[in-house]
């Protein structure tokens, strides 16, 4: 069960939580060393391993910490019912896809939409829909707790909301969710973020330019 009132606690220590890692940002940026002229994402000091999780991929699958290893990874939450900032940010990371298409498909970034609506979302019905804004997009979900994890590995929140009809009807709720993008490097590290509005060729710029460097071309 979503536990509202955990979620704002959750989300007030998140809040905490981001003031802090700016405020190292800030007074660690003048002896950091320099990085990539990025146009839209932002990267953390140093790149932050992941604590263990497990997620169902859309094929049925486990998705766990390796797996995402090997490729940059844009990490985005939502839900299928979701009725505009998921299907409009998706259509924005697909834009970057198509950017990506010409890249040979050992260091094309890859895009994980995770749905943080388990109630609602199996697996499959996840990867149907996030693929189809472009067929490339991997998919997956879990139960509560497991999501509640992750998403907090990333810093980020999500909660369920009921309608005004739920007592009736217990699908009649919707899902409050992050809408930043988490950036995970090559080694499955949380190497930055990247906030909205989304403009899909700096996000593709940024990418290919984070994967070239890490390759030394």
């Amino acid at each position: 069960m979503f536990n509202r009132t955990f979620g704002y606690i959750l989300a007030a220590a998140l809040a905490a939580g981001l003031g802090l890692l700016v405020a190292r940002h800030l007074l660690d940026r003048d002896a950091a060393p320099a990085g990539p002229a990025l146009q839209t994402v932002t990267l953390l000091p140093q790149p932050r391993e992941l604590p263990p999780f497990n997620l169902r991929q859309s094929d049925g699958t486990p998705l766990l910490q390796g797996e995402l290893a090997g490729h940059w990874t844009l990490v985005f939450l939502g839900f299928t019912f979701c009725p505009d900032v998921c299907p409009t940010t998706l259509t924005e990371l697909a834009g970057a896809q198509k950017e990506w298409e010409a890249l040979p498909e050992a260091v094309r970034p890859r895009v994980l939409f995770v749905s943080v609506d388990p109630e609602r979302d199996t697996p499959a019905r996840a990867g149907e829909y996030a693929r189809a804004f472009h067929p490339d997009t991997l998919a997956a979900t879990a139960d509560v707790p497991a999501l509640e994890k992750f998403a907090t590995s990333l810093g980020f929140v999500f909660m369920k909301v009921p309608g005004r009809n739920y007592e009736q009807n217990p699908h009649d709720y919707s899902v409050d969710h992050s809408a930043n993008i988490a950036v995970l490097d090559s080694k499955g590290r949380l190497a930055g973020l990247v906030r909205p509005p989304f403009k899909p060729q700096a996000i593709a710029a940024d990418l290919a330019t984070l994967t070239a460097m890490e390759r030394g071309q």
